[in-house]
C-alpha cells in the first residue's frame, strides 16, 4: 500500500536535500554538463520545477503537459535562467505540489500520467521523489546513488522491475541485491532464466539507467539490455 502522506514528507526532504546542494552552485557551475546526454544542469533544474507543475495538473485532473513538444520547449526556454531565478522557482513550484498533495482527495483514483500511462493518485508523490532523488544524482554535483535512502533505493529498484516485467526483449530475469532484495522483472524475450546481483545501488544505476552494469554478477546468461526510461 502507498503511503501518499509519508512519501510527501520524503519528497520534501529530498527537495530541500537538492536545493541546499544546488544552492553551492553559481551561475557558469549552473550551465554546465549534466550527467544526462545534451542537458546541462539548469535543464535538469528548470525540468524539476515543470515536473512539479505537471503533477499538481495531474492530480487536479488536467493532462500532465500540453504536449510533448510543449514540455520540452519550456525546459529549453528555463535552462538558461540565473541559478537564483531557477532554485526559486523550483521551491516555488515544490510548494505548489506539497500543497496540492496535502489537499483532502480520493487517493485510490486512477491518474494519467505521460503517453497515456495510468496508475492510482497515491504512487503520484513517490513519482516525483524519484525525480528529485534522481536528478539531484544526475545534477553531478557530490551526490550519488549510494547517497539515497536505503528505502528508496528499494522501492524504486521493484518499481523498476515492475516496470520492465514482460518486455519483449528482455528474458527471464531475476534481480538480487546483496543486501538481501529480490525481484523477477523481463521474460517477454525467449532464453534461459538470468540472475543479477550485485549492491542495491549498482542495481538501481543499471536498471534506471544510469549505470552499465560492469559492477554486477550475471548468472546464466550476459547481462539483459533494457529498454530506455
Amino acid at each position: 500500500m502507498m503511503d501518499h502522506v509519508r512519501d510527501l514528507a520524503s519528497v520534501r526532504d529530498a527537495t530541500e536535500r537538492l536545493l541546499k546542494a544546488a544552492g553551492e552552485l553559481d551561475n557558469a557551475s549552473a550551465a554546465e554538463p549534466s550527467r544526462l546526454p545534451g542537458w546541462n544542469r539548469g535543464h535538469v533544474l528548470a525540468h524539476l520545477a515543470r515536473n512539479a507543475d505537471a503533477l499538481v495538473n495531474v492530480l487536479d485532473g488536467r493532462p500532465m503537459y500540453v504536449s510533448g513538444d510543449a514540455r520540452d520547449a519550456d525546459i529549453e526556454r528555463d535552462a538558461p535562467r540565473p541559478l537564483d531565478v531557477q532554485l526559486a522557482d523550483l521551491r516555488d513550484s515544490s510548494a505548489r505540489f506539497q500543497e496540492t498533495g496535502s489537499a483532502p482527495a480520493d487517493w485510490s483514483r486512477t491518474v494519467e500520467l505521460r503517453n497515456g500511462v495510468t496508475d492510482t493518485a497515491a504512487r503520484v508523490p513517490f513519482r516525483r521523489w524519484v525525480e528529485v532523488a534522481l536528478h539531484h544524482v544526475d545534477l553531478g554535483i557530490g551526490y550519488e546513488l549510494e547517497d539515497l535512502p536505503a528505502e528508496f533505493v528499494t522501492r524504486e529498484a521493484g518499481f523498476l522491475a515492475e516496470r520492465f516485467d514482460g518486455y519483449k526483449d528482455v528474458p527471464p530475469t531475476g534481480l538480487a541485491t546483496d543486501e538481501g532484495q529480490v525481484w523477477t522483472t523481463g521474460g517477454g524475450a525467449a532464453g534461459d532464466p538470468v540472475t543479477v546481483r550485485g549492491p542495491a545501488a549498482d542495481l538501481l544505476g543499471w536498471l534506471s539507467g544510469r549505470r552499465d552494469g560492469s559492477a554486477l554478477r550475471v548468472e546464466g546468461g550476459t547481462l539483459p539490455t533494457l529498454p530506455s526510461l
